[in-house]
């Protein structure tokens, strides 16, 4: 059951239902909070950050995401297991289902969020739509409901014009979305939405609805309490994307005038008020060239750059979440405080080189900046294997100026402060954004928009160094008597290998230690072999065994790190299948032959 408004229920131990950078700040939050903190983990992430920094850690015994941190069973049982009395789900996996939400609270444990009820209304984005509707939020045309195929699609195109956009009715973050600009690109676009909100969600309903042109992304921060108050913490700008998923955010969104920013406050507030809301959540809006506003969607959860409006209001979102989760009023006061200006920068595996194609490899070198008005939040060091079946994200950094031209000198010092080395990066990107006019407004104008990176940017940026990509390391778990106790163990597979060949003397037990130090390992390729451009998984086959194949001709989909990437033929001819879609695939495997 939830509280009532008269009831409050202290927490004690909350467990986080994620990993990474988000994690870890849900740990520290915990902890300044008097509150205990359970981790748990994919056997990749046995020796992550977040597992070192909690209090307790358990293992969920799996490697894929759907056997450990989307796997509702495994963490209701973690936490009644550690005594947990709240489960926190930071974002993305399960931090927006409703069924989660339910099976927490079922547990007779406290959730961290809003009502399962809230979550399934304004997470189904036609009901959120309908509801912005019903307030009188501003809105572009769209269809009332899920569409049920592509030929659905090409008729709302012909009725309204392009560009439009489909989305998952389930989805966030940008996954299962894709902006369509050219009719003969309707049917892919919406099979591709589909498919991937199908592998992020369980779920490949998608809406349309009209795209607007060089779009902004503004979106408000709003709490809501169980004592009847929804209050509006500001405005960011999320408008520096690549395929849909946010790169760079700073608070205030710049750039507005007062009637605009009043308008999407109050739009915010009666999008949540109307909904009951609790919790931290998000309302996002496009503001089109043409000064046109559309609500967009709702994020029922904590986003991944809420520290940019935390650092010029100076209010801790993830205590006030505590605080809200345990029956208390939130202690936010009624005028908001605002001062200064934040930019955050997602430090993401990356390389900005290769079109922000994913870089999963072990970190050799991390080193963070430091300094005034500077702020870090991450999830890995020095030594740590990034593994390929995750988000990219590694850290976040958090600038804060007095204004927004402080704020980007900051931004700029500290980029090049920021070293990583091992992995690929997109800090080559951040260091040339912070001085592309189009984003300083040094020109007189502020020119990004969600398509600027793709249609816009000139820069170039060299292909990083090629590594290899970590070997996914599996635990081995037997059965070992301690002290007259039967309990279980988790060894890696590389170390138990070692220890039967009797290896191992004088040699680290790393995951994929077998390789000679300098061999050269790279196989020689047949010339018309397709290769995959990095280490993933073959998702699907657009084109069968056996058809005729043109150069630039869309073959195949490649999946790692929850993008998914289509692989162009480079030739023409007849194309054999080397690998079945589902199966993994690492960085310039053969996938295929186009031949004559």
């Amino acid at each position: 059951m939830t509280a009532t408004p008269t009831e409050t229920k202290p927490l004690t131990k909350v467990l986080i239902a994620n990993r990474g950078e988000i994690a870890v700040r849900v740990i520290r939050a915990a902890r300044e909070a008097g509150i205990g903190s359970v981790a748990v983990y994919a056997d990749a992430d046995a020796d992550a950050l977040h597992v070192r920094l909690a209090d307790e850690a358990y293992a969920l015994g799996g490697v894929t995401t759907g056997e450990t941190y989307l796997n509702i069973t495994k963490l209701i049982e973690v936490a009644q297991r550690s005594g947990a009395d709240a489960v926190h789900p930071g974002y993305g996996f399960l931090s927006e289902r409703a069924d989660f939400a339910a099976a927490v609270l079922d547990g007779g444990l406290t959730w961290i969020g809003p009502d399962p009820a809230t979550i399934e209304a304004l997470g189904d984005k036609a009901r959120a739509r309908a509801l912005a509707q019903q307030v009188g939020a501003p809105l572009v045309p769209g269809t009332p409901g899920p569409v049920v195929n592509a030929d659905e699609v090409i008729a709302f195109a012909d009725n309204f014009g392009l560009p439009l956009v489909i989305k998952a009715v389930y989805g966030g973050g940008g996954r299962g979305m894709r902006v369509v600009r050219r009719r003969d690109e309707i049917r892919e676009a919406y099979e591709s939405a589909v498919r991937e909100a199908e592998l992020a969600f369980g779920q490949g309903d998608c809406l349309v609805e009209r795209f607007l042109v060089r779009p902004r992304h503004i979106e408000a921060q709003v709490l809501g309490d169980r004592h009847g108050r929804v209050a509006v913490l500001g405005t960011r700008d999320c408008s520096l994307q690549r395929r849909n998923q946010k790169l760079v955010e700073e608070a205030p969104a710049p750039f507005l005038d007062d009637a605009l920013r009043e308008r999407i406050h109050q739009a915010a507030a009666d999008v949540c008020a109307a909904a009951g809301y609790v919790s931290a959540g998000t309302v996002e809006f496009l503001l089109g060239e043409d000064g046109t506003l559309s609500f967009l969607e709702v994020n029922t959860r904590l986003q991944v750059e809420h520290p940019v409006t935390e650092q010029v209001t100076g209010i801790d979102l993830v205590q006030e979440q505590f605080r809200i989760a345990a029956g208390e009023p939130m202690s936010v006061p009624n005028k908001i405080p605002s001062f200064g200006h934040s930019i955050e920068f997602r430090i993401n595996a990356e390389d900005p080189g290769l079109g922000y194609l994913p870089t999963p490899g072990t970190i050799d070198r991390y080193e963070v900046p430091g300094g005034q008005g500077v702020r870090v939040d991450s999830g890995v060091y020095a030594g740590y294997a990034v593994p390929g079946s995750f988000d990219s994200m590694l850290a976040k950094l958090i600038i804060w100026g007095k204004d927004r031209e402080q704020a980007l000198a900051r931004a700029r010092r500290a980029l090049e402060e920021f070293q990583i080395e091992g992995v690929a990066t997109v800090l080559p990107f951040d260091r040339y954004v912070v001085t592309d006019p189009a984003f300083t407004a040094a020109s007189g104008k502020f020119e990004v928009h969600t398509r600027w990176i793709e249609e816009e940017c000139t820069a170039t940026f060299e292909p990083a160094a090629a590594v290899a990509a970590p070997a996914a390391p599996r635990l081995t778990r037997m059965p070992l008597e301690i002290d007259g106790r039967l309990v279980e163990i988790g060894l890696p597979e590389a170390l138990l290998s070692r220890l039967a060949s009797g290896g191992g003397q004088g040699q680290g037990a790393g995951f994929g230690a077998d390789t000679e130090p300098g061999a050269d390992t790279a196989p020689e390729h047949n010339p018309n072999a397709l290769l995959a451009p990095f280490a993933g998984t073959l998702s699907a086959w657009k084109i069968s065994a056996g058809a005729h194949v043109t150069e630039g001709d869309t073959v195949a989909v490649i999946e790692a790190m929850k993008m998914e990437v289509p692989v162009k033929a480079l030739r023409s001819g007849t194309l054999r299948l080397s690998v079945e879609a589902g199966n993994s695939v690492s960085a310039g495997a053969e996938i295929g032959l186009i031949e004559d």
